[in-house]
């Protein structure tokens, strides 16, 4: 199955959301403030303690999918040294979609936590239902 940027998966549990890391990444740098492409590249090296290193043209195909899905805008241009930047802010769905990824990941890290720390299982965490979503 080829993955999307964000959307469903089926699991034994359902449906649930996923999110790509690279959109994780892209999102967690806009979610700082306005970004031109560059900074963002810089921001989620810096971020990832330098284990996603994104190429340009990764970058680019997804900064356009993430606004062509209603998560980050476009936010102005300029040229700095002659050089054009495009900049990109998130938006409220944005925000939202990776408030929520980031608290599945959570639930997610403290099970496996608890399990390593007490070597035993531990409730997992709910299912996210699409209804809820």
């Amino acid at each position: 199955m080829k993955q999307m940027s964000i959307g469903w998966v089926y699991s034994h549990s359902g449906y649930t959301r996923f999110m790509s890391e690279t959109a994780f990444w892209i999102l967690t740098a806009l979610a700082a403030g306005r970004r031109h492409g560059y900074a963002v590249l810089s921001d989620v090296e810096g971020l990832s303690e330098g284990r996603v290193k994104l190429r340009v043209t990764t970058l680019y195909a997804s900064l356009d999918r993430l606004q062509r899905e209603g998560r980050i805008r476009s936010a102005g241009d300029e040229v700095v040294d002659g050089r054009a930047r495009r900049y990109y802010e998130i938006l409220d769905v944005g925000r939202d979609e990776l408030t929520a990824e980031a608290d599945r990941l959570a639930a997610r890290a403290a099970v496996a936590v608890a399990n390593v720390t007490h070597g035993r299982p531990v409730q997992p965490f709910p299912a996210v239902s699409m209804a809820t979503a």
